[in-house]
């Protein structure tokens, strides 16, 4: 029997060293709370976006060209720190980019100005980009390391933390400024990253198998292509997920009547059954595998959004929101964990920043189709592109790893 409580690392000590498993244990509690605080974090501004705009006298327009200094500094920043990750290792990488958005996080709130808030989220957009690649490619690693289908649990903890940083930032708004609140945030936010880096920090990660690219080799052509697919696999779902933010609660609201509070609950429900999947993730990963989660995900996304964009009723349409981040729900670990067994942190990248841009080109996309149809049928590229999701992961069944 292979090893089932020890694997190899990069520790010193020649190749005899290992880690066993209550180290790769503390490994696990400790990336997870890294995914939580990136998720707690984000969330915790986003809830403060229309007190930053009264404060900076932004027009809509103008607020809307400073948040995409989140996107350039994000996109730019994922490139980057594949490379980072591969020279100094994703553990550091992953500490050193929980202090920068801890730190930037309070910088938005110190502008009054437009240009000067798209320059503060150009700093954050960079911290969030470079932990999001980091804290994959070392779970990418933990994963293999443990023999395990747990990315999903990673990005369940990044869900979680997202509802946490939302519902806390509410309770908040009103009595804190956001001077103060995103400061507390930046306290919270370096404490945990501290306590947490400490096990990042002095237990190395795992050595997987030796590829090219973990030689610092370029990859071959059919390695890009498979890294390739399984970014544009992360995008389809990424651009679900961009819609249903921006577009689901008017969809209720506007097309079927809705009143405010019922429109507002589509995407509270949404998010809530996406996390609900990715928090049993493993366990499906573990019965069906990593091509029928995909494929199965990719349908049953699919067909909730057609329900969710087609229905006659609100309820139907909640309905079909809550099957789609059902189905949603893994196809993002699962691409992202292909492409890093694929081409380790460089992978881990191309994925990460092809499923943000997926992210970003959602929500105007339905909006210039909303324009020229109608808002239902604009949602449901949603559900074109999750069927298109689910038939590239049926033909990238056989993707493995190249060696040397």
């Amino acid at each position: 029997m292979p090893l089932l409580n020890k694997v190899r690392t990069a520790a010193p000590g020649g190749p005899g060293d290992t880690i066993a498993a209550p180290s790769l244990s503390r490994l696990r509690s400790a990336l997870t709370v890294f995914f939580a605080l990136d998720g707690f974090l984000f969330a915790g501004w986003v809830v403060r976006i229309p007190a930053i705009k009264q404060q900076t006298n932004a027009s809509a327009g103008e607020l809307g060209l400073a948040l995409l200094g989140v996107s350039a500094g994000a996109v730019v920043t994922m490139v980057l720190t594949g490379r980072l990750c591969r020279r100094f290792g994703s553990h550091p990488v992953t500490v050193a980019c929980g202090a920068l958005m801890a730190l930037a996080i309070a910088l938005p709130a110190q502008t009054h100005s437009a240009l000067a808030l798209g320059l503060a989220l150009l700093v954050f957009g960079a911290a969030y980009g470079g932990i999001n690649v980091a804290m994959n490619s070392a779970a990418v690693d933990l994963v293999a390391a443990l023999r395990r289908p747990v990315m999903p649990s990673f990005h369940a903890a990044f869900s979680l933390g997202g509802m946490v940083g939302a519902g806390a930032g509410a309770l908040v708004a009103s009595g804190l400024s956001p001077t103060a609140h995103l400061l507390a945030l930046t306290g919270l936010g370096l404490l945990v990253t501290a306590l947490a880096g400490r096990v990042l920090l002095h237990h190395p990660a795992p050595v997987r198998a030796k590829t090219p690219h973990s030689e610092g080799r370029r990859l071959d052509g059919r390695a890009r292509r498979l890294v390739l697919l399984f970014g544009v696999i992360a995008l389809c779902t990424a651009y679900g997920e961009g819609a249903m933010a921006d577009w689901g609660a008017l969809h209720l609201e506007q097309d079927l009547a809705a009143n405010p509070g019922v429109a507002a609950v589509g995407y509270s429900l949404f998010a809530l059954a996406m996390t609900a999947g990715r928090l049993s993730g493993t366990a499906l990963l573990e019965r069906l595998g990593q091509t029928r989660t995909l494929v199965m995900g990719g349908l049953t996304a699919a067909a909730g959004m057609l329900l969710g964009a087609l229905a006659p009723t609100a309820w139907l349409a909640l309905a079909g929101f809550a099957v789609m981040g059902l189905g949603l729900a893994n196809i993002f670990p699962v691409a992202i964990a292909r492409a890093g067994a694929l081409a380790g942190p460089g992978g881990v990248a191309a994925a990460s920043t092809l499923g943000y841009g997926g992210m970003l080109l959602g929500p105007p996309a339905i909006g210039l189709l909303a324009e020229w149809f109608s808002l239902p049928l604009a949602l449901t590229t949603v559900a074109v592109l999750a069927a298109a999701a689910a038939l590239i992961g049926y033909a990238a069944r056989n993707a493995t790893a190249p060696r040397d």
